[in-house]
């Protein structure tokens, strides 16, 4: 039987690991799964866990918060003699947060088969914590799980070998699917009192538009003008909470608590409109079809607008307001891209069990010792 790590950090991770888990256990491996702690709040982490029926981390390394470089180096100090002691045959890390990045630092030192689930997305702006973060995972990892047939040319332009690099579909998706009829019976419409397609759903938390008072005055100002030809609602993200009470927000925008995973896909799935800074929520309107106005001048997702229900608008609040209203005229034709199709984590356990050794690396222990 053979033993594998699955790490888990934050918020974007849970809906990531959970199908992997599965279909790595349904298949017959022992899956052991580590929580970082990077998210540890109950508004996103704790619901989470319960929503998607996440069975409790079986370690849990409580690195909280701190800069990037402080939580990158206290993930890395608990998860070394972690991995030390569990000896696994492999780890699989997910996404592009700071834990994917230091435990799969840990893991490319120590030996283990590194899979990187997510691999190959690039936004190619440098500005972008996530950017850092998912081009070096992928560079330290064995196996390559792409979602989506960009992510894979992506590689394949950096040089990577055929064998490292696997088409395997977006496994958010699997747990989008797998969970959707149980948000629509959650009851959070009736709980605001919303009508399906009568309201537009906003996300906020990119440093890029909520640090700077001035990009976020903006936004705000523009999302006022759209409240006008769609009331908004927008869950406050922990990071921009504060910011959005010293700026004030305008009226037709409703502010409400984060929600949970099973609420927040109720809340997209019966939008007229989604307006969001957000990587994974590109991708879930998409499946759901629910057109997706997207605030950042690029994406790592480029097949959420190519045959998806995305349209970059950027950060100018003009250029914001007249790509919504465009879209709330005219929205673009529900599609969902191939192999989004709630089988990426019986692909990707596949992949592992199956798929005999990628190596990029030796193992510590095959390397020549140093010259005396």
């Amino acid at each position: 039987m053979k033993r594998v790590v699955c790490v888990a950090g934050a918020r974007p991770n849970y809906m990531k690991t959970k199908p992997v888990m599965d279909a790595l256990e349904a298949a017959g491996a022992e899956v052991v799964l580590v929580h970082t702690g990077q998210h540890y709040d109950e508004a996103m982490n704790g619901v989470f866990f319960r929503d998607l029926g996440l069975r409790p981390p079986d370690r849990f390394l409580g690195v909280g918060s701190g800069s990037h470089a402080q939580q990158t180096g206290r993930v890395m100090a608990a998860f070394e003699p972690l991995l030390a002691d569990l000896a696994p045959d492999a780890v699989v890390v997910v996404g592009d947060v700071n834990s994917t990045l230091a435990c799969a630092l840990v893991t490319a030192k120590a030996g283990p088969l590194l899979a990187h689930v997510e691999a190959g997305l690039r936004s190619r702006d440098w500005t972008m914590p996530e950017e850092v973060n998912r081009v070096a995972t992928d560079r330290v990892s064995d196996y390559l799980l792409a979602p989506s047939p960009d992510a894979v040319d992506n590689l394949r332009a950096e040089g990577y070998r055929e064998d490292q690099v696997h088409l395997v579909g977006n496994v958010m998706i699997d747990t989008l699917l797998a969970n959707l009829e149980r948000a629509r019976a959650h009851g959070v419409l009736a709980g605001y009192g919303l009508t399906p397609g009568e309201y537009g759903l906003v996300t906020l938390h990119r440093p890029a538009n909520v640090d700077d008072p001035a990009v976020l005055a903006g936004l705000l100002k523009a999302l006022g003008e759209i409240a006008g030809r769609c009331p908004l609602l927008l869950p406050v993200h922990p990071r921009a909470a504060g910011r959005l009470a010293d700026l004030g927000v305008p009226g037709g925008v409703r502010l409400v608590p984060p929600a949970g995973y099973l609420d927040f896909i109720a809340l997209q799935d019966a939008a007229r409109i989604v307006l969001t800074d957000s990587g994974g929520v590109q991708e879930e309107t998409t499946a759901l079809g629910v057109p997706c106005v997207t605030l950042r001048d690029n994406t790592e997702r480029p097949i959420t607008v190519e045959q998806g229900t995305n349209v970059l608008a950027g950060r100018d609040p003009d250029r914001v307001v007249a790509t919504a209203l465009r879209v709330l005229d005219d929205p673009p034709a529900p599609r969902r891209p191939a192999l989004w199709d709630g089988r990426a984590g019986e692909r990707v356990a596949r992949v592992l069990l199956e798929g005999g050794t990628a190596r990029t690396r030796p193992r510590p222990t095959d390397r020549p010792a140093p010259a005396a």
